[in-house]
């Protein structure tokens, strides 16, 4: 084989076998160490190369310069010396005043209300109590006929409706008081006060108000 420089032709035909054998063992030699770098750069490093492409992001992001607003450059504008602050004392004193007026009368208009819903639920229960009264009136006139009969079951019901505001008035040796009696008889003796002689049909009060007043017959 003849001497060749740099930038001389060759021609294939005058290599010989040897030499043409070489340079396809050390072509492929190269190609396969290659393709092994190629795959270790994909197994073995992972996603190395795609993290570093993140990194880089983040990296970037960070140069940029964001303008952030300053949080006081507002109150930095503000001339204070043309706030009238006794002015604004006073608009505040007002509002509260405002305020603290506005609450009492809701509070006020809350009590009233209960005061109200509880009155109006005391008459809706004293009338149907009202209309109890002469089952009690039966039971009584029963009671007198059969005490032993009858007795247990009107204590159970008195004491049924005493839970719910329904109470009995005992009479009987009292002085007569027009507020809760009705004196339709009268039996005369030596002077005195006026006392209740005889309970002729029992009176009932509803939560502390006469529901009935009863009838007596008084005597003094």
């Amino acid at each position: 084989m003849s001497d060749m420089g740099d930038g001389d032709l060759y021609d294939p035909d005058d290599l010989s076998d040897a030499e043409l054998t070489g340079t396809v063992s050390r072509s492929a030699s190269e190609s396969a160490a290659a393709a092994d770098a190629a795959a270790a750069s994909t197994t073995d490093g992972d996603d190395t190369p795609e993290r570093q492409s993140e990194f880089d992001d983040v990296d970037t992001l960070s140069a940029l310069d964001f303008d952030t607003p300053d949080a006081g450059g507002a109150e930095a504008d503000i001339d204070w010396s043309e706030v009238d602050v006794p002015a604004l004392l006073a608009e505040r004193d007002e509002f509260k005043s405002i305020a603290q007026r506005v609450q009492a009368e809701f509070e006020n208009f809350r009590k009233q209300a209960n005061i109200r819903a509880q009155a109006d639920a005391d008459r809706a229960t004293g009338r149907l109590a009202e209309a109890f009264l002469p089952v009690l009136d039966a039971a009584e006139a029963a009671f007198l006929r059969h005490p032993d009969e009858v007795g247990p079951l009107l204590n159970q019901m008195l004491t049924e409706l005493k839970k719910q505001g329904l109470e009995s008035l005992d009479l009987d040796g009292q002085l007569f008081d027009p507020e809760v009696a009705e004196a339709v008889a009268h039996e005369p003796v030596d002077g005195g006060e006026p006392l209740v002689a005889e309970v002729l049909r029992s009176g009932y009060q509803w939560k502390g108000k006469t529901l009935r007043a009863a009838m007596v017959k008084t005597k003094d």
